[in-house]
């Protein structure tokens, strides 16, 4: 179970990630593309590591992997800008991962209209009376 300071901790650095990524790292490269999001951070308990989960929303795979891979080539340059936001005695190297929630719920969602087109579509054949 992780402690408060742990959950703390990881709140305040999905924010400030996020922050950096939107604002100093789009500055300094034209790479990112689409829209960025950070949908989690958790730090080890040794503040010596941090998982970055990050969602993007871009027009194609390859825009979306190009991005990613651009995020994961600056981990260092986030990790260092961190170092000035945070003020803190260590901050952790940082890893991303992609985060495939929002590529699930809109999979689902899909999936649910397709059902419910098809439950209205047989519904209006059949006349109840």
């Amino acid at each position: 179970m992780k402690s408060l300071r742990g959950e703390r901790l990881s709140s305040e650095y999905q924010k400030a990630v996020y922050e950096i990524i939107s604002t100093t790292l789009k500055d300094r490269t034209d790479k990112i593309k689409g829209l960025v999001s950070i949908t989690g951070a958790d730090v080890s308990p040794d503040l010596k590591n941090a998982k970055i989960y990050v969602s993007i929303l871009a027009k194609n795979k390859e825009e979306e992997q190009a991005t990613f891979d651009e995020l994961a080539a600056h981990a260092g340059f986030i990790r260092h800008e961190l170092a000035h936001m945070m003020r803190s005695r260590t901050v952790p190297e940082i890893r991303f991962f992609k985060d495939g929630s929002m590529e699930y719920g809109e999979k689902i969602d899909r999936i649910i209209k397709q059902l419910e087109e098809k439950e209205n579509g047989e519904g209006g054949q059949h006349d109840p009376g």
